[in-house]
């Protein structure tokens, strides 16, 4: 028994030490942290379909790089929604996947959650709560044998988002719009 736990043990604290390491990296070498630091702090310059003023005091139409004019779209074709924003975990979810009472395989998860910017800050309040439903969330999925067995298989990936955003939505009712699984990976152990 002791055989098998240590050498669990060990790539669980090499993963934790690898997340360690690569969130000091981005965020000692201004990297993608802050960037978004940033980004977030810089209100965005709306350009799209409305009148601004020229060099010169004249009122322009903004055009997009076609030289038409243009409105702001999202990806489906519809106005862009105002006030979305990203809420980003500091680090990956790491959710051990059982078979016959021993570790089989880890599953690291990196979720991003489509937000109204109006909740954004409480959000970052509530994170350890937030990780918890979605860690409790996960484990539930790993222990039903068949979601996080096969990640590349879009039925559980799609089935990973809809029970993770439900579950969040039991305890913050309004507000997040979406899942979004930036990352996956699976280790066999």
């Amino acid at each position: 028994m002791m055989k098998n736990l240590i050498p669990a043990l060990i790539v669980i604290i090499c993963i934790v030490a690898g997340g360690i390491g690569g969130n000091f990296l981005r965020t000692s070498g201004g990297g993608a942290s802050d960037g978004a630091e940033k980004h977030k702090a810089e209100k965005p310059k709306e350009s799209h379909g409305k009148e601004e003023k020229g060099g010169h005091g004249k009122e322009e139409k903004a055009k997009d790089s076609h030289g038409k004019d243009s409105a702001a779209k999202d990806s489906h074709g519809g106005a862009a929604p105002s006030g979305v924003d990203y809420f980003k975990f500091t680090r990956e979810f790491v959710v051990p996947v059982m078979r016959d009472a021993r570790v089989d395989s880890l599953v690291i998860l990196n979720i991003n959650l489509e937000v109204d910017a109006s909740i954004l800050q409480k959000l970052f309040s509530m994170e350890p709560k937030i990780r918890d439903n979605i860690m409790t969330t996960l484990i539930g999925l790993s222990n039903d044998g068949t979601t996080l067995e096969a990640i590349s298989n879009i039925d559980n990936y799609e089935s990973i988002r809809a029970t993770v955003l439900m579950n969040l939505q039991k305890i913050i009712p309004t507000g997040i719009e979406n899942v979004l699984i930036v990352d996956m990976a699976k280790q066999e152990l």
